[in-house]
């Protein structure tokens, strides 16, 4: 009986800590980018679901982007094609392109159902719909990698139509340029964007590795928190490289561009998202600005 006492009395204190951070959020935008492993495996998908399901009912105003990678490359390979790279981004043929949209926006709808399954009511867009997302075509160092789009512009409208409505909005990285055509984004790029435009509270970028070390050999070098300014030592210095590289610049970028913290957590450990957002300790790392001294 007294073990039963100490376990609820453990839930209180958790909720307890929980609430100066359900008061700090109430209302606020965040922004949850959503890929990788965590993605593939279903278990995994349905914790990240229920995480963000939670924040809505708890009353913060939350928007997935969504990424599709892994299983865009799986459906490529099922029609007999060979997917290409070029300094990590995809090479998107016209062919591509359309299985590229087919394989988002059936994911798209996936998550959809997933959360209105904890009833919450959401919405999955792609950003095509509205004008929500437009793009140029990208180039990397100077080569054509096909219908792949850098974010010009972001028009928020349909997005705050839905947050007001009660809506949790799910959105596919897709965007159409000045004549429009349909380009694949980068779901990273795609959801910086959209934090920075909605003036977003916080943008958690749920991915395959704990956070950022100093030296990624060295596990008692991890960085729980970053400033900016941090943040551009460590890239010049050599410090960052591979995947994280671009994640950091940008993850800088977005709380430059107003977004207040900005978190990169493994999205493999069940729950991080709460546990990064409503425990004092924290799990990931968050990059801050650089007055930022809470």
């Amino acid at each position: 009986m007294e073990k039963d006492m100490e376990k609820v009395l453990q839930k209180a204190e958790v909720l307890i800590e929980a609430l100066p951070y359900i008061q700090r959020f109430n209302r606020k935008i965040i922004v949850v980018k959503y890929g990788g492993s965590a993605m593939s495996n279903e278990e995994l998908q349905r914790n990240v679901i229920k995480d963000v399901t939670l924040l809505k009912l708890v009353g913060f105003k939350p928007i997935i982007v969504h990424g599709g990678g892994k299983e865009i490359s799986r459906w490529v390979g099922k029609v007999g094609m060979e997917p290409r790279f070029v300094n990590g981004l995809r090479v998107t043929d016209a062919e591509t392109m359309e299985i590229a949209e087919m394989v988002l926006n059936k994911v798209n709808k996936g998550l959809v159902s997933m959360v209105q399954e904890l009833g919450v009511k959401a919405v999955g867009v792609s950003g095509k719909d509205g004008g929500l997302l437009k793009v140029e075509k990208k180039y990397s160092d100077g080569q054509d990698i096909g219908y792949v789009g850098e974010v010009t512009q972001v028009n928020p409208k349909v997005l705050y139509d839905l947050l007001e409505k009660d809506f949790l909005p799910i959105v596919a990285p897709i965007g159409m340029d000045e004549g429009f055509s349909t380009y694949n984004i980068n779901a990273d790029d795609a959801a910086c964007a959209i934090a920075s435009a909605v003036d977003a509270e916080k943008l958690a970028f749920l991915t395959d590795i704990e956070g950022l070390y100093r030296d990624i050999n060295d596990k008692s070098s991890f960085i729980s928190r970053l400033t900016v300014g941090e943040a551009d030592e460590l890239i010049s210095g050599g410090f960052i490289g591979g995947g994280m590289l671009p994640k950091l610049n940008n993850c800088t970028a977005a709380v430059r561009n107003g977004v207040n913290r900005v978190h990169i957590l493994d999205g493999r450990v069940p729950h991080c998202l709460l546990l990064e957002i409503f425990t004092r300790q924290g799990i990931g790392t968050a990059i801050i600005s650089d007055d930022d001294h809470l």
